[in-house]
């Protein structure tokens, strides 16, 4: 049986084993992970009495996806959002609600998703953030990520994964940043102002980010994500780092790449910067 204190990774990438086993033994594809038959075997791979018994789409509009159990918590009801837009979403929803099977069923009662908690992979106390970390563990296994990648990382190649993995393209670059020695940041914004933030640890450590939790932050005028001439630029544009990040030295570039989704009106913007960079204001500007 397999431990309950287990962080989401292990969980994950113990699963990962199996799945690799089976593919290689049946000859059938390891991409992408087909979550609703490996959460109804779930169960029966670590020996456990109560089950996910059913996968299913619902016309639950307040939620991306939910865990229910029956009233003797031996079977439960995996559901999610029938309106959500992309199969990409609806598979990372489904392995986010097995996340929880496996690590927090035994913590709560039932489970009730919403997008927001697809998207906080941080706070790894948080179990919204553990089933999100357990799902891109599970659907995009760090080493054959990293196998898809090249020398110069852009939304091509990065799109390239997401359909690897049946993802969005939001899922695969958060995946990329928690892994990569790479300094880049994205954003997700909305009528000109940031939605949330996330930057890969060199890039915090260069000081390359964005509150936007703590403070409401426009984009800069000047920029490829405020063109409203350049819908797409996935391999990116060299602009100024200043542009961005106040603090950067003049000569200082870092490459813009832009995806608008007008159906929705926002914009998804990965910035790449010199692996050199350091961005924090000197001691003066500091003091």
């Amino acid at each position: 049986m397999m431990n309950e204190a287990w962080s989401p990774q292990r969980a994950a990438n113990r699963i990962s084993h199996i799945l690799n086993a089976f593919s290689s033994a049946q000859g059938t594809p390891r991409f992408p992970v087909d979550v609703p038959s490996l959460a109804l075997e779930a169960g029966k791979l670590f020996n456990w009495d109560d089950h996910i018994t059913s996968v299913t789409a619902a016309n639950i509009n307040q939620f991306e996806g939910a865990l229910y159990p029956d009233e003797d918590k031996k079977r439960w009801l995996l559901l999610y959002n029938e309106a959500m837009p992309s199969l990409g979403r609806v598979r990372f929803t489904q392995a986010h609600e097995l996340g929880h099977y496996i690590l927090h069923r035994q913590r709560k009662d039932k489970f009730e998703c919403t997008g927001h908690d697809m998207l906080d992979w941080s706070d790894e106390t948080n179990i919204e953030a553990q089933a999100d970390l357990f799902a891109s563990y599970l659907l995009m296994p760090i080493d054959d990520f990293r196998n898809q990648l090249n020398a110069a990382v852009d939304l091509d190649i990065l799109g390239h994964c997401a359909d690897r993995y049946g993802v969005s393209l939001t899922a695969a670059i958060l995946k990329w940043l928690q892994f990569t020695e790479d300094k880049a940041v994205l954003v997700l914004s909305h009528d000109g102002f940031m939605d949330w933030a996330c930057s890969s640890k060199p890039a915090l450590g260069a000081g390359a980010y964005f509150a936007t939790r703590k403070s409401i932050i426009e984009i800069p005028e000047s920029s490829v994500c405020a063109d409203a001439d350049t819908l797409h630029d996935r391999r990116g544009r060299v602009i100024a780092a200043s542009t961005w990040f106040p603090y950067a030295e003049q000569a200082l570039t870092v490459r813009e790449m832009k995806i608008t989704a007008e159906q929705y009106g926002t914009t998804l913007t990965l910035l790449h910067l010199p692996h050199y960079a350091d961005v924090w204001p000197s001691r003066e500007e500091d003091a």
